[in-house]
C-alpha cells in the first residue's frame, strides 16, 4: 500500500476574498483516499481492511491486549482514575503516519477522518466529550489542538456536546516521549485544572495517542477531584 498524504492546497479565495466553499469540503472530505489517492475517499475499503486495528480482547481499562479481555496486571496493581479505555488501532503503520502528518504538517482533513472512525466504533456514550487539553505554549506553536479536531467530528456525528475548555493544562510539561512510566506520572503531576462544577456527569476524554495512559491518569484525576462520576477515554491509538 504506498501512503500519498498530499498536503491539502490552500483555500483559494473568490473576487471578494472570500473562501471558496467547494475548496474547503473537498479537503475535509476528499473525493479520494486519504492513504492511496487511487480510490473513493475520504477511506477506501482496501486501506480501511489493512489498517491496524485493535483486537477485541483487551483490557477493559486501558486497552491493552490481553488474554480473553481480562484486566491487565498494571491495572490491578494501579488503578488508573479513568473507569475505561476504548482504543480503534494500535500505533503502528499506516496509523502512526496518520496522526504523525495531522499533528506536525498541520494535515486538518485527516480530524474529520480520525473523528468519524471513533463515532462508528463507539462503545460507551458520555455526557460530554473533552478534547485533551494543550498548554497555551503547546498551542501556541502549534497552532491548533489535534485533540479538539478530531472531538469536533466525533461530537458532530454522536450529537453528544464538546466542552473544549472544561479543563486546562496549567503547567507546560516536557514531552512524556522518552521516558518510563514512573516518570511520565511524576511528570503530569498537577498539571491540569478543571474549570466547572463536573458533578455527577459522565466525561469523555478524547486524545490521538495513549502510551502509559499518565497522561489520561492525570486529567481523569483531576475530574474526578471535581466530581466527575466516571470518567472514559477514547483513543484513536494504543502504542
Amino acid at each position: 500500500m504506498q501512503i500519498i498524504l498530499a498536503r491539502p492546497s490552500c483555500c483559494q479565495k473568490t473576487s471578494k476574498q472570500q473562501l471558496n466553499i467547494s475548496t474547503i469540503i473537498d479537503q475535509l472530505f476528499p473525493r479520494t483516499c486519504l492513504l492511496c489517492q487511487t480510490a473513493e475517499g475520504p477511506l477506501c475499503d482496501a486501506c480501511r481492511a489493512d489498517l491496524p486495528w485493535l483486537p477485541d480482547h483487551a483490557c477493559p481499562v486501558c486497552a491493552q491486549p490481553t488474554s480473553g479481555g481480562n484486566t491487565c496486571g498494571h491495572c490491578l496493581k494501579e488503578t488508573p482514575a479513568f473507569d475505561r479505555t476504548h482504543a480503534l488501532f494500535a500505533y503502528g503503520f499506516p496509523v502512526d503516519k496518520l496522526i504523525q502528518r495531522l499533528k506536525y504538517a498541520e494535515n486538518l482533513a485527516l480530524a474529520p477522518l480520525l473523528g468519524a472512525l471513533l463515532a462508528e466504533h463507539l462503545v460507551n456514550k458520555p455526557d460530554v466529550w473533552l478534547p485533551m487539553p494543550l498548554h497555551a505554549n503547546r498551542l501556541k506553536e502549534r497552532g491548533f489542538n489535534q485533540a479538539v479536531e478530531i472531538t469536533r467530528e466525533l461530537s458532530q456525528q454522536t450529537g453528544i456536546a464538546m466542552q473544549a475548555t472544561w479543563a486546562l493544562r496549567e503547567r507546560d510539561t516536557p514531552p512524556q516521549a522518552g521516558l518510563k512510566r514512573d516518570a511520565r506520572r511524576k511528570n503530569m503531576r498537577g498539571a491540569f485544572k478543571c474549570k466547572p462544577n463536573v458533578s455527577g456527569l459522565h466525561i469523555g476524554i478524547v486524545d490521538d495517542v495513549m502510551t502509559t495512559g499518565s497522561t489520561l491518569d492525570a486529567l481523569a484525576e483531576t475530574l474526578k477531584q471535581a466530581g466527575a462520576k466516571e470518567v472514559s477515554c477514547l483513543v484513536v491509538a494504543r502504542a
